[in-house]
């Protein structure tokens, strides 16, 4: 595997994981990361801080871009003890979930904790979310109504 394919597929490792931890439900991101029972010394280089973000959309999913709104988002930023930085940011105002996830994100840059982590933690969140998804399309998909217009004879 090339250097860069390497890089890249650590970077995706991180992308999709950061991903889940901002999606994720906070009670079972607290429940999964005490199973593991580690704590880490660090130290909050910036935040837990809550702001707001800009919202895009598109008309049509393919439009020209417009200006949808603002939504409430915390971020933080942690440092740990030997050094490596880990960062995070979720919507909503919860600062204990942000901080956490920003710890787990420093913790991942060690292979071996990486693995740990995405088993312990990340596994039972994305399967979470993965369910909670399809819950909700069902629930949507039984609200569903079919609209059809029948053609008259008339002009």
């Amino acid at each position: 595997m090339s250097a860069s394919n390497l890089i890249n597929d650590r970077a995706e490792a991180r992308r999709r994981r950061l991903s889940v931890l901002a999606q994720g439900d906070a009670a079972l991101l607290a429940e999964c990361w005490d199973g593991l029972g580690i704590d880490p010394e660090c130290e909050l280089v910036r935040g837990p801080e809550t702001g707001l973000v800009a919202l895009r959309g598109r008309m049509g999913g393919g439009g020209a871009p417009f200006n949808l709104g603002e939504a409430t988002a915390t971020r933080a930023t942690v440092r740990l003890a030997d050094g490596r930085t880990g960062h995070a940011m979720v919507l909503g105002r919860d600062q204990a979930k942000v901080k956490l996830a920003a710890v787990i994100d420093a913790l991942a840059q060690d292979e071996t904790m990486a693995a740990r982590l995405d088993d312990a933690v990340i596994a039972p969140l994305e399967a979470a979310i993965t369910k909670r998804d399809r819950d909700r399309a069902a629930e949507t998909a039984a609200t569903k109504v079919d609209f059809f217009t029948m053609v008259r004879g008339d002009d």
